[in-house]
């Protein structure tokens, strides 16, 4: 019997109304999967290449024939706002199945959980917060949702695996496990995976199956690429200053007219300041006003909002984002999508193209960027775009080598050894010590920590009274308290101390910090002009005002690069390779660039003088293993200093000369270098949200062991 007669009854009525003329090769592949075997699923294809459809089309299957005693499946996701479009899509899909669906996460609906815990069936989708304070706070709840659960179905893989909600997640699903006696199927999803592997492995953790990543060979599709160059002027003339800034802006307005754009940035300022741009030429050319804002800070009801218009409306939206819209929220078919910059990743680009093409559409995708090139002739370096090089590296990485960053393993996530401890005893009360490191150091997640560092922990707990020692056993201490009987305490990702911005009665974002009356600032790609503060209530009230303003955060987005792709760098660098997508001022610009580097020496010598006593190291490695080697030099009293985060090289200050130095540098290369003897900083640490309760000593550790790459740099030299 082919895949297809296999589906559900109601599932087959489905794809004939829709007009499907066959199942993706994904789908097919899923069904056979779900159907033949007990193994858990990895689905890992393109956008829109049907995975959604992939895992709930089989699984539904399942679930109707072979009905569950409580609800079948839990669909995870990291949105709340990709649940809600996913809700729509299985509602649609579910009509005549009888198979109910519900919302769980801080915005759905109190009644419909309450229905759904009384009679517990169907799926439920939820967001990791959600299921931490289900398991915390409802443990009798939990146990009569899930005690039949078949299926956990985790979407958008890749983004879990990258951060420490993706280790909250599995240690949620293994606890879930331990409560209900059983071990369901996982199907995990994902666009963009650079290590099949490791993701394979990272989903079967704490399950003690098999994992099959079925391979589906859709074709190899076209794509539309090109990439466009602005120069700032570099003459003293004040009103020219920002000609190259006003081109760029001339430019983005005419090619996204009348076109259903995404414009990504790599930060919430530029997205606000570009769409801004962009809204005041279309006022000056009486265009209409159809440019959105979609990022972090932009409040859940515009975004939302924003989302239904571009997957609905008849105008044709143009929406300035970050990460928020790299995820899988449906939009509807674009036109095309716009990068202004670098990606700060392989793994950033391939969602971003993947955005853009849908529905048999030619992926199209516009690069721009702005210079100014203003150097001295002394300035050996400045005078290279490493931002433009690496764009061209992570085009070609992606486009003809299909490679993309592997993940790295988060092996001392001490910071979630915290929560999860802080989580079992508020869910269970008093444990002895050994019943709590019995429970928590059994989670696979925390197979690398030692008996002895949770033991470093709970003293240390104990020590701050966030946890108190009993006659009998450990419960949660007074400083505990306020940590998890707070909301935020669910949520294991750092959240900023934000201010409301309100126009009226409506809300237009956050900020995170007091804009005094009378100032004006860009939210939502619109200048406000601060009318009151409530600084107890944390709300800023606001009056909507003409012209452009800036507004600018104290985080924004981090990124590191891959010893790959700076190689790819190099290598772009060395060569004579044209580009058919550099348009013709970008070409000029990689010869230029090309010739200043073959001329510095960078390309051929791993020292290069910048002043009698400074020097530029170029390793061409990441930036985990540069850093090893910061920290490195340090430990033989050499200083450097990496001079930005997405750097490729270090300065170092050295009174002998390259030869001495490279001397130093392939001696540290060839020695058995102990991590634990540099000279690193007290403080520190990978950043994560509850490091201030973890001792200094762990912190440490966890840099050394999860960060820093000795093998990386010598292998890569």
């Amino acid at each position: 019997m082919d895949v297809f007669h296999r589906l559900a009854p109601f599932i087959q009525d489905f794809i004939y109304s829709s007009q499907w003329t066959e199942l993706h090769g994904i789908q097919a592949a899923a069904c056979e999967v779900i159907f033949d075997t007990d193994a858990n699923l990895l689905l890992s294809s393109g956008t829109a290449s049907g995975k959604t459809e992939a895992a709930f089309l089989p699984v539904l299957t399942e679930l109707y024939n072979n009905p569950a005693a409580s609800v079948g499946v839990l669909y995870i996701s990291p949105l709340k706002a990709l649940i809600n479009d996913q809700f729509k899509r299985l509602e649609l899909l579910l009509l005549e199945s009888h198979i109910p669906v519900c919302k769980w996460h801080g915005d759905a609906s109190a009644a419909k959980k309450n229905a759904t815990i009384k009679h517990p069936a169907g799926i439920v989708q939820i967001t990791p917060e959600s299921l931490e304070s289900l398991l915390t706070n409802k443990r009798g709840a939990c146990l009569k949702l899930f005690s039949d659960l078949r299926f956990v179905i985790i979407d958008e893989v890749h983004h879990f695996m990258r951060d420490a909600r993706g280790v909250q997640v599995l240690c949620l699903l293994e606890r879930l496990q331990k409560l209900t006696g059983r071990v369901p199927r996982r199907v995990g999803l994902s666009a963009t995976l650079g290590d099949l592997a490791a993701a394979r492995a990272w989903l079967n953790t704490g399950t003690g199956g098999d994992c099959i990543a079925p391979v589906s060979d859709e074709g190899k599709k076209s794509v539309r690429l090109f990439v466009h160059r602005f120069v700032k002027a570099g003459d003293a003339d004040e009103t020219k200053a920002d000609s190259g800034d006003r081109a760029h802006f001339e430019y983005l307005f005419k090619m996204t007219l009348d076109k259903k754009t995404i414009i990504f940035t790599n930060s919430r300022e530029e997205t606000e300041f570009v769409m801004a741009n962009l809204r005041e030429i279309a006022l000056r050319n009486k265009a209409p006003d159809v440019y959105r804002v979609h990022h972090g800070n932009v409040s859940a009801q515009l975004r939302e909002q924003t989302e239904d218009e571009m997957k609905s409306s008849e105008d044709k939206i143009v929406t300035g984002a970050t990460v928020t819209l790299e995820l899988g929220i449906d939009i509807g078919s674009l036109e095309q999508a716009v990068q202004i910059g670098a990606p700060t990743s392989v793994a950033s680009f391939a969602q971003r193209l993947g955005r853009c093409g849908r529905r048999g559409q030619t992926p199209q995708l516009l690069f721009t960027f702005v210079e100014d090139v203003q150097t001295t002739a002394a300035d050996v370096l400045g005078p290279i775009n490493w931002a433009f090089i690496r764009l061209i590296a992570v085009i070609e990485l992606y486009t003809k080598e299909k490679w993309i960053e592997p993940i790295a393993p988060h092996r001392h996530p001490y910071s979630l050894l915290y929560h999860q401890t802080m989580s079992h005893l508020k869910s269970n009360g008093e444990l002895s010590p050994a019943a709590l490191a019995r429970e928590i150091l059994s989670l696979g997640c925390f197979q690398a920590v030692s008996v002895e560092d949770y033991k470093k922990l709970l003293v240390h707990l104990i020590e701050t009274e966030h946890i108190q020692q009993t006659e009998t056993g450990l419960i949660i201490g007074r400083a505990g308290e306020r940590i998890v009987n707070h909301f935020h305490f669910y949520a294991v990702f750092i959240v900023p101390e934000y201010y409301l911005v309100k126009d009226e009665n409506r809300s237009i974002g956050t900020v995170d910090k007091v804009y005094p009356v009378g100032m004006r600032f860009s939210l939502a790609g619109i200048t406000w002009e601060t009318l009151d503060v409530n600084a107890k209530a944390k709300v800023i009230f606001v009056k909507r005002v003409p012209g452009i303003s800036v507004v600018d955060w104290d985080v924004d987005f981090e990124s590191e690069l891959h010893t790959v792709l700076v190689r790819k760098m190099r290598s772009i660098m060395q060569g004579d390779e044209g580009y058919p997508y550099l348009s013709g001022s970008c070409g000029e610009r990689l010869n230029e660039i090309r010739y200043l580097a073959r001329n510095s020496g960078i390309l051929e010598f791993m020292v290069t003088p910048l002043s009698e006593r400074k020097f530029a190291l170029f390793p061409w490695v990441g930036t985990r293993q540069l850093f090893t080697l910061h920290f490195a030099l340090l430990g033989r009293g050499i200083k450097s200093k990496i001079p930005w985060r997405t750097c490729v090289y270090l300065e170092v200050y050295f009174s002998g000369g390259a030869a001495e130095l490279e001397a130093v540098i392939h001696d540290i290369l060839r020695s058995d270098l102990n991590l634990y003897a540099l000279p690193l900083p007290d403080k520190i640490q990978v950043m994560n949200k509850y490091n201030e309760f973890i001792p200094l000593s762990l912190l440490r550790k966890q840099f050394i062991e999860d960060f820093l790459d000795f093998n990386g740099l010598a292998g890569a030299n």
